[in-house]
């Protein structure tokens, strides 16, 4: 089972629509997945179709209260993707964890307690800063995705992002490594984008996938309708993106397998 955790600091760059895409085509590859929303505000859910008044459970109980995966994790339309919903509880989960002995772990202890193997892959959607949620959720991730949207300060935030990567392999995980970075919102009509997109890929090189997500609308209006845009127009050109961009992520799941 391999956990793949979706951070970025900066809000609004694709992370929890990266995070529902890739775990839809994951599963039409017949990969088992769960995908566990870690942010407060509950997008992820909301775009997968489970409403506020359907989470009887959430991915705070999982760390307030050891709660086993089995029993907060719920089915979505998608077949071969699970979600454990978030709620607003989740936002007072940071205060309540600085009570907890090793508050740093709760997620990972949580994940580690699953021993069915029901699923594969597990990805966690992170909240857009780098608070105890996401340093959960790091500690608890065999490797990072990384969303980075194609614009000038995103590259300051990337830079603030490793740091923290480095920080957390040196205190509670070095085994963590980055799958890849993604770059999202990518319009060729501006240059600042291209020229964005080369900075990234001469600093990061091979991290960086080949798949670029590009802006399109299709993909702003799939979470109204509760479900991923691989099923709202599985034609349009995000949906095209997310899919070429699952199949890089298949192929780098081998060498996280060696690594688990």
């Amino acid at each position: 089972m391999i956990t793949i955790t979706i951070a970025n600091q900066k809000g609004g760059v694709g992370k929890t629509t990266t995070a529902i895409n890739v775990g839809t085509a994951l599963a039409a590859t017949g990969k088992r997945v769960l995908l566990i929303d870690f942010d407060p505000q509950g997008n992820a859910s909301t775009g997968l179709g489970i409403g506020r008044g359907e989470r009887e459970h959430s991915s705070y109980d999982l760390l307030v209260s050891d709660a086993d995966l089995e029993d907060v994790a719920v089915p979505t339309t998608v077949p071969g993707l699970d979600v454990v919903p978030a709620t607003q509880d989740l936002s007072g989960a940071e205060i309540e964890l600085i009570e907890f002995d090793a508050r740093t772990h709760r997620l990972d202890a949580a994940i580690r307690r699953h021993t069915a193997e029901r699923w594969d892959v597990i990805l966690v959607d992170c909240p857009p800063s780098l608070g105890l949620l996401t340093v959960n959720a790091m500690v608890a991730a065999h490797a990072l995705l990384v969303p980075l949207q194609c614009e000038f300060f995103a590259l300051e935030g990337l830079s603030q992002l490793l740091n923290t990567v480095e920080r957390i392999r040196t205190r509670f995980n070095p085994g963590l490594s980055i799958l890849g970075v993604a770059l999202t919102m990518y319009d060729r009509r501006n240059r600042l984008t291209d020229q964005v997109s080369e900075d990234v890929r001469a600093v990061l090189g091979r991290v960086v996938f080949d798949t670029v997500i590009p802006r399109n609308v299709r993909l702003s209006e799939a979470p109204s309708h509760g479900v991923p845009a691989l099923i709202y127009d599985h034609r349009c050109a995000g949906s095209e993106a997310y899919i070429a961009l699952a199949r890089e992520v298949i192929d780098r799941l081998p060498k996280l397998q060696k690594a688990a």
